[in-house]
């Protein structure tokens, strides 16, 4: 009798730890990081912020990369005006979500600043196919979050193939999760309250860092 009810007790347990290992811990706020191989344009790397900072206030679920503005020859010729790009629904649900890691609020908030450093409004939004383009965003984004194995010189114009690297390059400190926007999504538990309806960076709630530590746009 104790093992027939013990029996799915079991199952549920390893079914849960099963699913814990999927995904990181979403007891503060997860980057992950996306590449995006076939589109309207050509790939794309970026990121998504979601969970709620460990200081508290209102969970966030946005996503943040960076474009050149247009589409035309001149992209080729070298600094072209960008922009941060943020990507629909769809469009993520069609990307490749590679690895995620869950960030400190300190780090949290310097993303934030990273993010404000490169918008247009609010910072430097020069792109340059070369030298500042999305793969380029997403590294720094991944300096701040403490990866190592970021000097990828032959990658830097292939988001999928650079993502894959640094994941190579950070055993142990990323969670690899190498999984189709759609399903991943899927997978991801709820978030306690309605997440902030993010406009610009300048929206995007900060936690106080000592309280805690479908046409795609050219890309």
């Amino acid at each position: 009798m104790h093992r027939l009810i013990l029996r799915p007790l079991l199952a549920a347990t390893l079914l849960a730890c099963s699913m814990v290992a999927a995904v990181p811990a979403w007891a503060a706020v997860t980057i992950t990081f996306w590449s995006h191989e076939l589109g309207n344009s050509f790939p794309h790397a970026f990121f998504t912020l979601r969970g709620t900072p460990d200081a508290g206030g209102a969970p966030v679920d946005v996503n943040y990369g960076f474009t050149a503005k247009a589409i035309s020859p001149k992209l080729l010729m070298g600094t072209v005006a960008g922009r941060l790009d943020i990507s629909k629904p769809g469009y993520i649900a069609g990307s490749d979500a590679q690895f995620a890691m869950v960030l400190s609020d300190a780090q949290y908030a310097q993303v934030l600043t990273l993010i404000a450093a490169w918008d247009e409004k609010t910072g430097d939004g020069h792109y340059n196919l070369n030298a500042r383009n999305c793969v380029h965003f997403v590294k720094e984004a991944a300096r701040i979050a403490g990866l190592s194995g970021l000097d990828q010189p032959t990658l830097m114009k292939k988001p999928r193939s650079y993502l894959k690297a640094v994941a190579a390059a950070n055993p142990g400190r990323v969670t690899v999760v190498n999984m189709h926007g759609k399903a991943y999504l899927a997978s991801l538990p709820p978030l306690t309250a309605a997440p902030v309806v993010v406009v610009s960076p300048a929206t995007v709630p900060v936690a106080p860092v000592g309280a805690a530590g479908e046409l795609a746009p050219a890309h």
